[in-house]
């Protein structure tokens, strides 16, 4: 039997044929030090880490966590299609460009870094991790947002947009002037040391929405 939660990590990642590099590529927020502790039992994982670790290890959360005796040997290793469902590649925002020109399957070629979700969505769904305080506070650089593309969004969801050569995360707000057969809509930031767009005025389209939004832990000031 297995013993340790590290030496399960250790055993179920060789399994997979993964080094300690792709593992941490695969998870939000975690280096490869990180997982050779763990697998050292020098330091565990925490709740969030675990489930992400049981999903992309393709094993079940409880064997992980505290081990089996029915598991006297390696689990069987299996494709990934079930960790397909629910795993979303994090683009970079110079890559969003290319969402125009390429099928989204190329850029997922490109892709080290990739979040989980249970969430139901279309597959050209997409993380993207936040860049700047236009949106603060209530979206702090580095949180995640997870965008879909396929989703048409509706008076105060947040949007990804393309204004320019520059791609924009804003608050969308129908116009209520809107007349004729153009729907016109204005884009608002929550950061009012930032100025609105009105797509009357501007040249700007809507990307895609957003379908969910992950805070990670942040350091107290």
């Amino acid at each position: 039997m297995i013993e340790t939660l590290g030496q399960r990590i250790k055993e179920q990642r060789k399994a997979l044929k993964l080094t300690q590099v792709d593992l941490a590529r695969k998870m939000q927020g975690v280096s490869h030090a990180a997982i050779s502790q763990w697998e050292n039992d020098t330091t565990k994982p925490n709740a969030e880490n675990l489930l992400d670790l049981s999903i992309i290890l393709n094993c079940e959360f409880s064997w992980l966590l505290r081990g089996s005796p029915k598991r006297d040997r390696p689990l069987a290793v299996t494709p990934y299609s079930p960790i397909d469902d629910i795993r979303l590649p994090i683009y970079d925002w110079h890559s969003l460009d290319k969402l125009k020109e390429c099928d989204t399957t190329q850029l997922v070629k490109l892709t080290i870094e990739y979040i989980m979700t249970d969430f139901k969505m279309s597959k050209n769904a997409f993380g993207l991790k936040i860049k700047d305080d236009s949106m603060s506070p209530e979206f702090e650089i580095g949180d995640v947002i997870i965008i879909d593309p396929d989703v048409e969004p509706q008076a105060g969801e947040f949007v990804i947009a393309k204004y320019g050569n520059q791609f924009i995360f804003r608050k969308y707000k129908l116009d209520n002037d809107n007349s004729g057969d153009l729907k016109h809509f204005i884009l608002i930031p929550l950061n009012d040391d930032y100025g609105k767009l009105h797509s009357a005025n501007v040249e700007v389209s809507i990307i895609g929405t957003m379908v969910e939004h992950r805070i990670y832990r942040r350091k107290r000031g």
